[in-house]
């Protein structure tokens, strides 16, 4: 069983569906024992960085913290992915869960002397795709996703797919058990369903 955290900020249904879709039982939950019972959790998420406040709120932050330790497999989903992290200028006193150091930041206004729009959104490629992802085994380098985000991740040695958009950013991080993407993998047609699909089979 897959636990869905509902944090009152996340596309659940859509995600639920997807998931569904590929196989996967689902449960949409904000208790602490369902994540803890789970043999994975999932974590969606759009809109403000400061609704993750619910997650510590509901003692779910620490739930996430216990399942991971027990190397069960999580997965985050646009701010999900963001919240892995040790927080975001969007929000600055909310803290992150901070799996993954630094913090995520807005898209610059300009870039290359011209003005870059922002939010990022719609279809954008995967490059840099890493070779020993399990996340995104199967998919290649080019292939494209839906995105729709102000906000992005940094670079760094555990990103499993950079974007390019005012510079790279990281469109998905993996370590171990610990993943995110950036993206709506729910809105990405074959491409997105083949990562839930690999999710679910880890």
């Amino acid at each position: 069983m897959i636990a869905v955290i509902d944090y009152k900020a996340g596309n659940l249904t859509s995600v639920v569906k997807a998931l569904n879709f590929v196989g996967a039982e689902t449960l949409v939950t904000q208790d602490f024992s369902d994540v803890l019972r789970a043999e994975k959790i999932v974590l969606p998420g759009v809109g403000h960085f400061q609704a993750t406040e619910l997650l510590k709120q509901l003692k779910l932050t620490e739930a996430v913290r216990e399942a991971i330790d027990a190397k069960k497999n999580f997965l985050g989903i646009c701010v999900g992915l963001q919240w892995l992290y040790e927080g975001s200028t969007e929000a600055p006193e909310t803290d992150g869960l901070c799996a993954f150091s630094k913090q995520c930041e807005r898209f610059p206004a300009t870039y290359n002397g011209a003005e870059l729009k922002s939010p990022h959104v719609g279809w954008n490629s995967l490059e840099n795709i890493r070779s020993d992802s399990r996340l995104l085994r199967g998919i290649d380098n080019g292939s494209f996703v839906y995105f729709t985000h102000s906000w992005r991740a940094p670079v760094s040695a555990d990103t499993a797919a950079t974007t390019p958009y005012g510079g790279d950013f990281t469109s998905a991080v993996e370590r171990g058990n610990v993943m995110g993407v950036q993206f709506h993998p729910e809105k990405s047609s074959s491409v997105g369903l083949q990562v839930l699909r690999n999710f679910v089979e880890l």
